[in-house]
């Protein structure tokens, strides 16, 4: 994290509503890739993230080192997603299709829908590294900071990830061949 990045988290910490919105820019489709990949619904994910959002503006003052600030709003994202999740356990689980140009084909269809049901079965931050790796596509550094982990936690828990979803995956994939 670079010094105008710190004084930017310090600044919103201290009430400055323009920090805080730069920070909401930079951070809302981490914050949903977070809720997403518990929720795995896209309108509930956006709700999370709002609701996230205004927490942690209400509640800015409880972080002491700007430098966390990243994590502690990914921590409010992860357990308003949960609250939601408990809430809804009894409904039955649905899965969204990913949206394409063009129409899909059964297998295909079949595909995602395996590859959403790997991802749901995989531990949660597990999941949440995933997505921001591989979906949003961003860098390490970035990751660990939102997640408050370590180099070499987060590149075990992404091998273990992929390792889990290779092996969930191998029977789907070999009936392409």
């Amino acid at each position: 994290m670079d010094a105008s990045e710190r004084e930017q988290y310090r600044a919103a910490i201290h009430g400055d509503r323009e920090a805080f919105e730069m920070i909401i820019r930079a951070h809302s489709r981490t914050l949903f890739a977070i809720a997403y990949g518990i929720l795995q619904n896209r309108e509930e994910a956006e709700d999370v993230v709002q609701d996230s959002l205004v927490n942690a503006w209400k509640t800015r003052w409880r972080v002491r080192d700007p430098e966390k600030f990243p994590a502690w709003l990914a921590t409010i994202a992860r357990h308003r997603a949960h609250d939601v999740f408990r809430r809804r356990r009894g409904v039955p689980f649905t899965h969204e299709t990913i949206e394409t140009n063009e129409p899909e084909t059964t297998d295909s269809a079949a595909i995602d829908q395996q590859l959403h049901s790997a991802l749901a079965a995989l531990p949660e931050l597990h999941r949440a590294a995933l997505t921001l790796r591989y979906f949003e596509e961003m860098d390490y550094r970035s990751i660990e900071n939102m997640l408050g982990l370590t180099n070499g936690a987060l590149r075990g828990i992404l091998g273990r990830a992929l390792a889990s979803l290779r092996k969930q995956l191998r029977p789907a994939l070999a009936s392409m061949d």
